[in-house]
């Protein structure tokens, strides 16, 4: 399901702008994760929720959806859907970088490796394997991509220091950002037309990127014995979007689009290893 958003982003945008797929896409994700609360029978949690946390459920939900996303949807609109997805990628590496300026983490050799293995591939996407000249392709559409990253991993990071359930905090940041997407969306496009298959477009994204796949990965994490198996599986969703991008988009791969996604997840599995060998060191 998640190799299939970035063409769905992609063929979305054909016919709605960035800011309507947001708002569209963030309504179905609220009712979305509304209705998993309800089976996991987490209602009474919502409406315990301490009152404390609410505006970081508020920050939250100007993070993601509304920052986020708007950057992600606008890299897509300008970068090749390949490209866009390649880069965006690269966010576990952009959460180490703020791990080590915001938590104050000590940088190790390994890490400084995996970085640089990774923003290099980021480098051979953005020029399309012109890496020895000074131009890119869409300079903007790479700073929108990059700058999805960094919006991601802030989410994140608050998101961990706020311990609190991770769905009823999803669904409350979007329940705040709907009113603000609503009023930006009205000032933007006060008299705008939209097609259904725009709509269609957005149904689909809100149901599969934040939605139904949400459940489905938590499940698998709470019922597999090894949770390494089933996180080493997500290595595989950006080369079957690749595929789906060739097939369903009509998008040609470029080599150096591959190239540079191998060395992003090649960066990502030598941070993974690394924090593995880290822990092991201190349980020993």
């Amino acid at each position: 399901m998640w190799s299939t958003v970035a063409s769905a982003f992609k063929l979305s945008l054909r016919y709605l702008e960035p800011l309507q797929l947001v708002f569209f896409a963030s309504v179905i994700s609220a009712a979305v994760l509304f209705a998993v609360l309800a089976l996991q029978n987490k209602i009474q949690l919502l409406l315990k929720y301490p009152k404390k946390n609410l505006p970081i459920c508020l920050l939250l939900g100007l993070l993601n959806p509304c920052l986020y996303y708007f950057t992600l949807f606008e890299a897509y609109d300008r970068l090749p859907a390949q490209d866009a997805l390649s880069i965006n990628y690269s966010w576990p590496i952009m959460l180490v970088v703020l791990s080590i300026f915001i938590l104050k983490q000590r940088v190790r050799m390994l890490e400084l490796m995996s970085i640089s293995i990774a923003y290099f591939g980021v480098i051979i996407i953005a020029k399309h394997g012109n890496i020895f000249t000074l131009e890119f392709t869409d300079p903007s559409g790479v700073v929108f991509a990059l700058a999805s990253t960094l919006i991601w991993s802030i989410f994140w990071i608050i998101n961990v220091k706020l311990e609190s359930d991770l769905t009823i905090t999803l669904f409350l940041s979007f329940v705040f950002a709907l009113p603000v997407l609503c009023v930006i969306s009205y000032i933007a496009y006060p008299v705008s037309e939209v097609s259904f298959k725009g709509l269609a477009g957005a149904v689909y994204v809100g149901l599969f990127e934040m939605g139904v796949t949400f459940v489905l990965w938590s499940s698998a994490l709470r019922l597999s014995t090894t949770t390494a198996k089933v996180s080493s599986l997500a290595f595989a969703t950006p080369f079957l979007s690749l595929l789906m991008i060739q097939v369903i988009v009509g998008e040609q791969i470029n080599i150096a689009t591959l190239l540079g996604l191998i060395l992003i997840v090649a960066g990502i599995i030598l941070q993974s290893i690394f924090n593995k060998n880290a822990k092991a060191s201190i349980d020993i």
